[in-house]
């Protein structure tokens, strides 16, 4: 499994960002081959953390693109700064 995870700082609304993530970005998720899992977390202090799990890596690089496009397209007043992005394999899990 593959794993991306994007962290979000100087969020100004998080709950706005939470439904539009909710209702918009998560069905997209849905949608690339080989998901697994998606969790967007409020860690406080306008920091919001995003974890998606995919079944290979191709599935956890088309994430990264898909949420660059979201994120432009839907929440760029809410994340008004560029996120810090990784990602690789997952070595262990439950």
């Amino acid at each position: 499994m593959y794993a991306a995870v994007r962290r979000y700082e100087g969020v100004t609304d998080p709950a706005e960002a939470g439904r539009r993530v909710k209702e918009g970005f998560v069905p997209l998720m849905r949608q690339v081959p080989g998901f697994v899992a998606y969790y967007w977390v409020d860690a406080g202090d306008g920091v919001m953390v995003s974890t998606s799990v995919f079944e290979d890596r191709a599935g956890a690089e088309e994430s990264i693109a898909r949420a660059a496009d979201f994120v432009r397209d839907n929440l760029a007043s809410l994340l008004p700064h560029p996120p810090q992005v990784m990602a690789g394999e997952v070595l262990a899990g439950s």
